[in-house]
């Protein structure tokens, strides 16, 4: 059963082999991060690290048994209770509701652990995929995304409410 777990200095390798095993499959949908962030990875790596200690970010990562990366689901910006959610899955797990299942469970992590109150995420109009994880997740349209946000397309955000539990 794979364990969703919050990124650590120890998760580093898998992580790195996740991102360069679907790096082709993450560019048809979202901007490729470019050589530099794969020959400066262990230092931008750090920084995500230091960014979570600091409370900014809070970065996790779904681990299969075998110890591989099967997908990354980040909390962003996380000020005044809300964050913004951002996510990519594995290429041999898309379309079998990971993403979807991951998100629901990250949106109750949002809410008991990090006392969020609202999350936010934008997505590219051509990515359905992704609108289609969103709103089974509970994500509903909140407007229309900057192109800018969205490397160049056109998108919308999507917002939650989150249940905090009394």
């Amino acid at each position: 059963m794979p364990e969703l777990k919050q990124l650590n200095a120890g998760l580093a390798p898998a992580v790195l082999a996740f991102e360069l095993a679907n790096r082709a499959y993450f560019a048809v949908s979202v901007p490729d991060r470019g050589d530099e962030f794969y020959e400066h990875f262990a230092d931008r790596y750090s920084a995500l690290l230091a960014e979570q200690e600091a409370g900014i970010c809070a970065f996790y990562v779904l681990v299969a048994e075998d110890g591989a990366v099967l997908g990354r689901f980040n909390l962003y910006d996380l000020e005044d209770g809300a964050a913004g959610l951002g996510y990519r899955v594995a290429q041999h797990v898309a379309g079998r509701g990971v993403a979807t299942a991951t998100v629901r469970e990250l949106c109750r992590l949002a809410a008991e652990r990090h006392g969020l109150r609202t999350l936010r995420a934008a997505t590219t109009h051509a990515n359905a995929a992704s609108r289609k994880v969103l709103t089974k997740a509970g994500f509903v349209p909140a407007g229309p995304a900057d192109p800018a946000d969205l490397g160049g397309e056109p998108g919308t955000w999507y917002r939650c409410e989150l249940a905090l539990k009394p």
